[in-house]
């Protein structure tokens, strides 16, 4: 167990810093994200371009930027590892949104946290938790799914292990897949209620509140144009039909026979028959009674 004291505490090795920034509407940045871009030595961003304009239109000063994605993590991850390692401070950005959820940045934590050195979050825009809280879907529990599979087979069988979760389920997609995906969702879920949320925070921002089937019906309508975010209802724990129970094959008598084999007593047997299938004692008793009248 490692202890980390994120403020306050002296180290000779730099801190790796996660920092939020915005996922459309550029007020969003925080003070304090801003501060810490201004601090830092260096900016791993996931597009140093998109990175550069932020900190032109923020009027924070010129400093070294390092890209860092999907396509180069595993020869900059080492290199921005060691100069963490030198004492400099990093701070780590995506395009949009919060790092290390659904983009690469989540190795580079990793590999920081193995070596011992400090990884600091400085919260900001999300674009999942953004779209559950105005979605009108319970938001307590959710799971969030990133992006499904491209495949329909592939994004099925993904979105089956969840069919019976009563969490909401969130997910992003692109907008030449969203209509598949929709599809994809009527399938294996069922026509439940969701929120479609479209380009967040931006000046386009647009939600589609309603069932799988209508919001199918709108984009066969409205082209997807832009970035989207989906929160699925849950599983309605009412709709679902009960397991069998384990006795339910059973006759009566080898209900109690059943109990007979593990060591109870007659008697006993014949009570906990009773309690399992909601009897009265003399009803099952009245059976097995029967049964053994007509073996005879």
């Amino acid at each position: 167990m490692r202890v980390q004291r994120s403020f306050g505490a002296e180290s000779e090795e730099g801190a790796l810093y996660i920092v939020g920034t915005p996922i459309g509407h550029l007020q969003d940045l925080s003070p304090r994200a801003r501060e810490i871009l201004e601090q830092v030595d260096v900016i791993a961003a996931e597009d140093t371009r998109h990175t550069r304009k932020l900190l032109t239109r923020f009027d924070i000063a010129k400093k070294p930027l390092i890209s860092y994605h999907e396509h180069n993590r595993k020869t900059r991850g080492p290199q921005l590892i060691e100069r963490l390692l030198a004492g400099e401070s990093v701070a780590l950005v995506s395009d949009a949104g919060m790092p290390a959820i659904a983009d690469p940045g989540e190795d580079l934590v990793r590999e920081a946290l193995e070596r011992g050195l400090h990884v600091i979050p400085v919260p900001g825009p999300n674009a999942a938790i953004t779209a559950l809280v105005a979605s009108g879907i319970p938001p307590v529990p959710f799971v969030f799914l990133g992006f499904l599979p491209r495949h329909p087979k592939e994004r099925e069988e993904a979105l089956s292990r969840w069919k019976e979760a009563e969490a909401a389920l969130v997910c992003y997609e692109a907008p030449h897949r969203v209509i598949s995906t929709l599809e994809s969702v009527y399938r294996v879920l069922g026509d439940r209620r969701i929120a479609v949320a479209r380009e967040l925070t931006k000046t386009h921002e647009e939600w589609l509140r309603g069932t799988v089937g209508e919001a199918l019906a709108h984009l066969a309508e409205h082209p997807p144009r832009g970035e989207y975010t989906l929160v699925i209802a849950g599983a309605d724990p009412s709709a679902r039909k009960p397991e069998a129970a384990w006795w339910s094959s059973l006759t009566v008598e080898e209900h109690v026979e059943w109990y007979l084999r593990r060591g109870q007593s007659r008697k006993e047997a014949i009570r906990s028959a009773a309690r399992d299938r909601s009897l009265p004692k003399r009803e099952v008793y009245r059976i097995v009674h029967l049964e053994n009248k007509e073996e005879q």
